[in-house]
């Protein structure tokens, strides 16, 4: 069992809170704390790529660099597109040439190291979309069935993340797009807390959709969204007056994820690939991403690998 770390982080520094991307000794900190308490890897977002070549030239040289800090690579990439509905809706046909160049750029930027994933999330922000018809989740699963045809051809699986403020949200809508979706082109990546947080059981749904699972984010949350948050402009993370802080890490005691039920589901299912451990925006309300990241890989090993050995073991 083997877990990667995806690299939301933040720190204090003299001239106030910074990321790891600030300089090489930063990044050198950080991945050497990921590798400390025991992670195995680390995921990254597709926009870094600007960074990674104005300081280390390309990305299989920002590889070299992780695997010196005792991880073994980069395992997943999160496409956070900017959903722009003049040019970038996947619910509006006029903007998906725009999209799938996009995708033909994005692999051979990142053709030089081997990745699992690449991770979308596959509908605009929920108030760009609405009304959200099946007519339109339609039209949005004939583009991702394209896109995966490209990224398939890189070696790459595409994989589709669904943010509780996310176009496609709901159980009905996520069963309607995995419906219209193509199973070889077209996969899902839960999270464990996004999904509850728009009141779809994480459990449950893993169970019903586990052949098309190649990836997870988990972290906890404390809330789910019973007044229509996911509708907050513009950005329903930050913006929701009734939850200052949605996300904690696993273990978290006010947490709703069952991740013991979740980890027995896992193994059942068999599910053999990469774990990823996510903490976004850990360092709201006097929390800390080093903190969190330490506690939630505490958790993995002492309770959710213990967990899966018992499962293993039946």
């Amino acid at each position: 069992m083997k877990w990667s770390y995806m690299d939301h982080w933040r720190s204090q520094s003299p001239h106030g809170p910074i990321d790891q991307w600030e300089s090489h000794d930063t990044m050198d900190r950080f991945l050497k704390q990921v590798a400390a308490v025991g992670y195995d890897a680390i995921d990254t977002f597709d926009f870094r790529y600007y960074q990674i070549m104005g300081m280390y030239g390309s990305v299989a040289n920002y590889q070299e660099f992780v695997r010196e800090r005792g991880l073994e690579r980069i395992v997943n990439i999160f496409h956070a597109a900017d959903y722009d509905t003049r040019n970038y809706a996947p619910h509006l046909p006029e903007t998906h040439e725009n999209i799938l160049e996009d995708f033909r750029i994005t692999m051979d930027r990142w053709s030089g190291i081997e990745l699992d994933n690449i991770i979308v999330m596959p509908a605009t922000l929920y108030y760009d979309m609405e009304p959200v018809t099946e007519d339109k989740i339609k039209i949005t699963a004939d583009l991702w069935n394209k896109v995966g045809e490209i990224t398939g051809d890189a070696g790459v699986k595409l994989t589709c993340h669904h943010e509780f403020f996310c176009g496609i949200q709901s159980k009905e809508e996520l069963d309607t797009f995995y419906a219209n979706t193509d199973p070889r082109f077209v996969n899902l990546f839960v999270d464990t807390a996004q999904h509850c947080i728009a009141s779809v059981d994480p459990v449950e749904f893993y169970e019903q959709y586990a052949d098309r699972v190649t990836g997870f984010h988990f972290k906890d949350t404390r809330h789910r969204d019973l007044i229509g948050d996911y509708r907050r402009r513009p950005d329903s993370e930050i913006m929701a007056e009734t939850t200052p802080r949605w996300f904690y890490e696993m273990g978290d005691e006010g947490g709703l994820v069952d991740f013991e039920a979740f980890m027995r589901a896992v193994v059942r299912n068999g599910y053999d690939r990469w774990l990823t451990v996510e903490h976004d925006k850990a360092n709201k309300l006097g929390g800390d991403h080093a903190e969190s990241t330490a506690i939630a890989r505490w958790y993995a090993k002492n309770v959710l690998e213990r967990v899966a050995a018992e499962e293993s073991g039946r």
